[in-house]
């Protein structure tokens, strides 16, 4: 049987696309969010971290510094935010990924991880800021309970 290299090339690129069409990067099923929060930074530094572990957070990430990472708070993830969540961060470039969750007593904020350069989170400060990420659609079965 003679095989047209051309044609199965084609072939696997289509079948490729059609099989990474359904992945997570799909946002067909998803929703921008846009939400204005307070935003503060923190460091790898036993004084702003779990003391004896300064690279942990709360979700078992390990923290690296020059990793875009933020820490939320426990009310975001009840507005759909969650664990390894991209995330638009104005005034920053690049997207930032969930890595740590705050405290409950915080809402509405979002702690940008800032390595080692304490003086970066210091000069950050604490400002107000839109951010924008993708949230699941609900499934029909969960909008007819």
């Amino acid at each position: 049987m003679k095989y047209n290299y051309k044609t199965l090339g084609l072939t696997a690129t289509l079948a490729l696309a059609s099989i990474f069409s359904g992945c997570k990067n799909d946002k067909e099923n998803k929703t921008l969010v846009t939400m204005e929060v307070t935003a503060t930074a923190y460091n790898s530094v036993e004084s702003q971290t779990k003391k004896g572990n300064i690279g942990l957070a709360a979700w078992g990430d390990t923290l690296v510094p020059g990793e875009k990472a933020i820490a939320i708070s426990r009310d975001l993830i009840k507005m759909g935010l969650s664990h390894n969540d991209e995330v638009q961060i104005e005034g920053l470039e690049g997207t930032y990924i969930v890595k740590d969750k705050m405290n409950k007593r915080w809402e509405k904020k979002i702690d940008v991880y800032m390595g080692l350069d304490e003086e970066a989170a210091l000069e950050w400060g604490k400002k107000k800021v839109k951010i924008q990420y993708y949230q699941e659609n609900p499934k029909e079965e969960e909008m007819s309970k």
